[in-house]
């Protein structure tokens, strides 16, 4: 069996859709939890790539960047489509989710307070991009791109899930998102995950907003 093991804070942040396509493919991980005062005192940070947390280790191999991180998994787990366009296409989209998510932990982190409700007004922008995208795939009865699951799966339902949190009503107008929440969270291991303590106990984000 893979020896994986996380190193990061104790919050989903950056690392939950990893923990969903290990937890969808069957895989089990060691959590190597970093507190905030062991951080700050630099031994760890200098150690880290970019000095930033996640980090991922197989065995004695090690990595740094959360979408780095998904695209190694998505290739030993065949999740990066089935040829060099479905590939591309599960690039683009899981870019997508990146842009989106970096607007988020910017609002989440910078602006929460002020900056809510115009987040929120805004959100439709970027959640009918991904609307599209289902709809152009087999109707939007599916994946996000082909027939079978990808990594940017796991990105965009962690992203979307997210922002239920944050406006449980986001959705109401995108039903092909909606319904594509209720059926990847339905997955079996997915859902056992996602009902398990170490999911419902682990905050979204470090500053305690969601």
């Amino acid at each position: 069996m893979p020896e994986y093991t996380i190193t990061y804070f104790d919050v989903r942040g950056r690392m939950e859709h990893v923990r969903l396509l290990l937890s969808d493919q069957g895989q089990h991980w060691k959590e190597e939890v970093v507190t905030f005062d062991s951080w700050t005192q630099g031994d760890l940070k200098k150690k880290a790539v970019f000095g930033q947390l996640p980090g991922f280790r197989d065995g004695s191999f090690s990595l740094y960047q959360s979408n780095a991180i998904l695209r190694y998994l998505s290739k030993i787990y065949d999740l990066y489509g089935k040829n060099a366009k479905e590939a591309a296409l599960i690039d683009m989209a899981n870019d997508g989710v990146e842009d989106m998510r970096v607007k988020y932990l910017r609002f989440i982190y910078q602006n929460y307070e002020d900056g809510k409700a115009d987040y929120i007004e805004k959100l439709p922008n970027d959640l009918k991009a991904f609307e599209q995208l289902l709809a152009r795939n087999g109707g939007g009865k599916g994946f996000i791109v082909g027939d079978q699951i990808s990594f940017a799966d796991y990105n965009l339902l962690d992203n979307l899930m997210n922002h239920q949190i944050l406006a449980p009503n986001c959705l109401h107008d995108f039903p092909l998102l909606q319904a594509y929440v209720a059926r990847l969270s339905a997955r079996p291991k997915i859902k056992s995950f996602l009902e398990s303590d170490a999911h419902k106990n682990r905050r979204i984000n470090g500053n305690g907003k969601q």
